[in-house]
């Protein structure tokens, strides 16, 4: 087999049949920039959860707010109140925050060296839904 039947995919080849390029490497791509055959699973992954997720924590949410019917919002204690807060908090910052996150993980390239900020970010998009349902399910007494 010469040189001109040498596949597409293989590294360059010199002459002298060294295998290596100029530079004394062996020409071999090992700094990450080679494509991850699994880049889409953790972000499909975490997307499907999500979607999962997300509907009851928002179910929750809205009732959350029957926590302070029988004592009216201003004579709940406080940790009722605060509870309610982070819980709104976690919704209306943590879900958009989320959603960034994830089409983020969907848009980073598709390459190993983007593997662990892809496993973050989807990651990420999951962490509100879950502290949220935990949040009411454990709400103080009012």
């Amino acid at each position: 087999m010469s040189h001109d039947d040498a596949p597409a995919y293989a590294p360059p080849v010199r002459r002298d049949g060294s295998g290596r390029d100029r530079s004394g490497r062996d020409g071999s791509v090992r700094d990450g920039s080679e494509r991850d055959p699994h880049a889409r699973l953790a972000p499909a992954v975490a997307t499907v959860l999500g979607l999962l997720l997300a509907p009851p924590a928002l179910f929750f949410w809205g009732l959350s707010g029957m926590a302070t019917d029988s004592c009216g919002p201003d004579d709940c204690s406080p940790e009722l109140m605060s509870a309610l807060d982070v819980v709104d908090g976690a919704l209306l910052l943590g879900g958009p925050l989320g959603a960034a996150a994830c089409v983020a993980a969907w848009l980073l390239p598709r390459t190993r060296r983007w593997a662990v900020p892809r496993l973050w970010l989807s990651g990420l998009w999951l962490l509100p839904w879950p502290v949220v349902i935990a949040l009411v399910a454990d709400l103080p007494q009012g």
